[in-house]
């Protein structure tokens, strides 16, 4: 079974490099980008499954950033932190498409189960996707028998 690949993306260089430490420690390879833009340039590099990514950062805020991760990376799964003052922002987010959202100070244990259910999301839509792409090239015995009677 894959493991899961999460990415932080927040400017403030102390809660990324903390919550990255409690992460790793809990067995989850975790990357880490101070901004939109990083993020962006990490996902080109990285198979990630998981953003967590906050709202309200400078240059390219997060709302911005979940479009572009959407409209590339279709099924990299986003989950948005925000602090009090940007639940509306945090709930944008949800209407372009992240999975869930976290409030800020977000424990890592809450971090860490949300970012697994978006995550098992992913693999079942990749599961769905083989199967469809499976089926695509796979004859039914039916049509197997049509041809071979022709």
């Amino acid at each position: 079974m894959e493991k899961m690949k999460m990415m932080l993306v927040d400017d403030e260089e102390r809660y990324l490099m903390t919550t990255q430490k409690l992460l790793e420690r809990k067995g989850v390879e975790v990357l880490i980008a101070p901004g939109g833009k990083e993020a962006l340039d990490l996902l080109k590099l990285q198979n990630i499954h998981v953003v967590v990514l906050d709202v309200k950062m400078p240059g390219m805020d997060g709302n911005e950033t979940l479009k572009a991760i959407k409209a590339l990376y279709p099924l990299v799964e986003v989950i948005m932190l925000t602090g009090h003052a940007t639940v509306d922002s945090a709930i944008d987010g949800l209407k372009s498409g992240a999975c869930d959202y976290l409030m800020k100070p977000a424990d890592i244990d809450e971090i860490l189960e949300k970012a697994m259910v978006a995550f098992e999301r992913r693999q079942r839509l990749e599961e769905k996707i083989r199967i469809a792409q499976s089926k695509k090239y796979m004859r039914s015995p039916r049509e197997i028998l049509k041809n071979d009677n022709e």
